[in-house]
């Protein structure tokens, strides 16, 4: 029992200037307990100050918990992640230079772990190449005050790569589900493993201390060996959390489905609204191919999922998230990252190793943003830092590439009726510009490595071909010149082979996917 603690107990063993490690992605992973108490301790005694706070995917729930509790000036001075958004006052903090921010990709740092583990000097990878996080670009730095180089380009037998150095973990704040009396951890009723092993062994072979927050606490010898996900060597103490602070995601308190529990029936999805975003998922489900692997985005890329549940082809694709799931339907919303039916849990920086050496056929993402060069930002707005997430390691790395999103934004209104769509309201803000204001997605390293990329909206299609958008399509009752050029802030080039959108998306009811499948199926080679 001498492993247990109080939270408060756990914040007092931080010190000044730490580096403070995290493994979560929403609230699934996330300590609430234990950063509840960092930050109690932080405003009674200005202690832990100055904290470097790293972690791979986004974490919070939009509103007061994850690391909101960190967002006190003082409290952090470095901040290395790869997303902020769900978490709105540590994003106000790095854009108005509250501390030193630095954004790397997901994949990443989720992979750095184990470099750090291994005392080896970093990771070396093509993820971030001509994006914003080159340093001949911006090198991730996310404001005024942040000046150093974390990444650097390196020549390797001929080939250009980024190498992330490796740094100290200092103490590492993970969770689980159970542990034991020596600090074994399950993970059994998390909605994702995540990365919290080689986190604790970052922190541990770096002479730091492991901190892990469970739900429940097992007599000693009753966990069976093959459930225990970090193993009581590497945890220090273990805080018992109470259930109102350990949420499996960002919108969902539990549901055994998420934990792969069990398997929920998905014969009646909810029918989508006859709108742009069914349109897109439409016209976008027609890119699957059966046996394909596939990660879909969160926002108008989810549509693509219960799109081809409705059209009776979900068997034939199999749907992951960056996360670690393999199969299964992936939940969108606040519980982005879990999945329903999920086949397989893997961790989070294996899933990486897959994607990053091709693993996955096709990826279909969001685009808030698209230059005349492909280039596509879905990480800052108007000065605002959200972040890439694993927007950059899985859009790189598919070995093809599909943006779906509306084709202006703020207020836009459709009707779609007799095969037809019609603009009724324009989106107050266009899309696709004369020059993004970050480079999340590189239009010339897609070209460079022939990687196949697609931009799919609910007026049109382009393809990007020779570093240049192309449109490509266009749909029935759409006016090229008034419903798409006027609405761009360039004019792409215009493909000599144009052809109208296909018109049966564009009805109440479809049904045309499956009979795709079977063409594509049986298709020469």
């Amino acid at each position: 029992m001498a492993k247990v603690i109080s939270a408060s107990n756990a914040a007092a063993m931080i010190k000044d200037g730490a580096t403070l490690g995290a493994s979560a992605l929403g609230l699934s992973g996330w300590p609430e307990e234990v950063a509840i108490a960092i930050e109690k301790r932080f405003l009674a005694s200005g202690h832990p100050a100055g904290l470097t706070f790293v972690h791979a995917s986004g974490i919070g729930d939009w509103k007061t918990k994850g690391p909101q509790h960190f967002a006190h000036p003082g409290l952090i001075s470095r901040w290395i992640a790869a997303h902020a958004g769900l978490s709105p006052d540590m994003a106000r903090m790095i854009a108005d230079g509250g501390f030193e921010a630095w954004c790397l990709p997901q994949g990443v740092i989720s992979q750095l772990w184990r470099e750090i583990a291994a005392h080896r000097p970093g990771l070396i990878t093509k993820t971030g190449l001509t994006t914003f996080i080159d340093p001949r670009v911006e090198g991730g730095k996310l404001n005024k005050v942040t000046t150093k180089d974390l990444v650097k380009v390196i020549d390797f037998e001929g080939q250009e790569w980024l190498f992330f150095a490796s740094f100290r973990v200092d103490v590492a704040i993970i969770r689980g589900t159970t542990a034991d009396e020596k600090g074994n951890m399950t993970v059994a009723d998390e909605g994702a493993l995540l990365e919290c092993l080689p986190l604790a062994q970052a922190a541990r072979n770096c002479g730091g201390i492991v901190i892990a927050e469970v739900e429940y606490l097992a007599r000693n010898g009753s966990l069976h060996p093959k459930s225990v996900r970090v193993p009581g060597v590497l945890i220090d103490h273990v805080v018992l959390s109470g259930p109102d602070n350990h949420w499996q995601s960002a919108g969902t308190r539990f549901n055994p489905a998420f934990a792969g529990a069990i398997q929920v029936p998905l014969d009646e999805v909810p029918a989508m609204a006859l709108n742009e975003r069914l349109i897109i998922a439409r016209r976008a489900a027609m890119e699957l191919v059966e046996g394909c692997t596939v990660n879909l985005g969160i926002g108008v890329p989810e549509g693509v999922a219960a799109v081809a549940a409705e059209e009776g082809v979900g068997d034939k694709i199999t749907l992951t998230t960056e996360v670690g799931t393999i199969g299964g339907i992936p939940a969108g919303g606040h519980d982005f990252g879990m999945s329903l039916n999920a086949e397989a849990f893997v961790e989070q920086q294996v899933q990486f190793d897959w994607y990053n050496g091709g693993g996955l056929d096709q990826a279909y993402l969001g685009a808030a943003q698209v230059d005349r060069d492909g280039n596509v930002n879905v990480s800052k707005f108007n000065g605002q830092f959200v972040g890439c997430g694993g927007f950059i390691d899985i859009t790189q790395h598919a070995k093809r590439v599909i943006f779906c999103g509306a084709f202006t934004a703020g207020g836009l209104k459709v009707s779609v009726a007799d095969g037809r769509i019609a603009i009724l309201r324009e989106g107050k803000a266009k899309k696709y510009v004369n020059t993004v204001e970050q480079i999340t997605f590189s239009g010339a390293y897609a070209t460079k490595t022939r990687q196949p990329v697609l931009f799919i909206t609910e007026r049109a299609v382009f393809e990007l071909h020779d570093g240049q958008l192309i449109l490509t399509e266009v749909a029935p009752g759409i006016d090229v010149d008034k419903d798409i050029f006027a609405q761009m802030e360039f004019k792409p080039r215009t493909s000599p082979a144009l052809r109208p959108m296909l018109a049966g998306i564009f009805q109440p009811r479809w049904g045309g996917l499956k009979a795709a499948f079977a063409a594509k199926n049986s298709s020469p080679g």
